[in-house]
């Protein structure tokens, strides 16, 4: 008897690049896409892969089925609730993989469709830009199961006002996209149909740019962000000298003072 082929097992990320666009995709849509310890592996393994491929200029961070994000896997978490071990290092390889994004040379745009909950709703926060259609809702649910948001909230309350941080955490409650946007989660908040549109328009302004002022600018952003205020001025200062002193830098400057369109030459 012929041995049968063991089936591929399907992807927990799926990849895609053209054109220097990576395009990252959830793969888990029937359960809305958990932050499960296998998926948190996954996407960390894609993120590490862009990191070293100089091609890459932007990623499009995209889910399958109907939600972004709902979270971390709550059925894993319980099967393990007896175990501090393991649940340490869940959240020990979640806020790594944050992290990376965060220090991703690239651009990150969170493409959001559906829900995003807890650490959906902070692997949104985490990403540079956000885009969501206006069906999309957005929540730090926690407290409803007796398990306060507190990683969520950090990625969350760096791009949200204290109070409206909080009011998520204490009360549970989803806010939609056009509120997710004045409150600053997301960049944009457009009709569902408009959403790849959308997310497009801002690759393409990426990809016009200097790969390499793109990489050091991102990275000199979030090393200020949080310092104190003076602290922030000399770290802005180094990078900005640093900058200035680059080869896109010249040639920007001389493309602006003679009218063309630059022709970037550092990667």
């Amino acid at each position: 008897m012929e041995a049968q082929a063991t089936p591929n097992p399907v992807p927990f990320i799926l990849s895609e690049k053209s054109g220097g666009v990576v395009r990252l995709t959830l793969n888990r849509g029937e359960r809305f896409n958990p932050l499960s310890s296998e998926m948190i592996a996954a996407l960390q393994d894609a993120v590490d892969r862009v990191a070293a491929d100089p091609e890459a200029r932007v990623v499009v961070l995209a889910a399958a089925g109907r939600g972004f994000c709902a979270g971390h896997d709550l059925k894993e978490m319980r099967a393990h609730s007896s175990d501090p071990q393991w649940q340490g290092r869940l959240f020990d390889d979640c806020n790594r993989l944050m992290l990376s994004l965060t220090r991703l040379p690239q651009p990150v745009i969170a493409r959001v469709h559906g829900i995003a909950t807890a650490a959906g709703c902070q692997l949104v926060s985490t990403c540079d830009l956000a885009v969501a259609a206006d069906t999309a809702t957005f929540a730090l649910p926690g407290v409803n199961i007796g398990v306060f948001c507190t990683t969520p909230a950090v990625g969350v309350g760096r791009n949200v006002a204290r109070k409206r941080v909080m009011e998520m955490l204490l009360t549970g409650k989803p806010i939609d996209a056009a509120t997710a946007l004045a409150w600053g989660l997301v960049n944009r908040a457009v009709p569902a149909e408009r959403l790849d549109d959308a997310v497009q328009e801002f690759v393409d302004a990426i990809l016009t740019k200097s790969p390499a002022v793109i990489r050091n600018g991102k990275r000199a952003f979030y090393d200020q962000l949080d310092r104190p205020l003076a602290d922030a001025y000399g770290c802005a200062g180094k990078a900005m000298t640093q900058g200035v002193l680059l080869e896109d830098a010249a040639e920007g400057m001389d493309a602006f003072l003679q009218k063309r369109p630059p022709s970037w030459r550092g990667r």
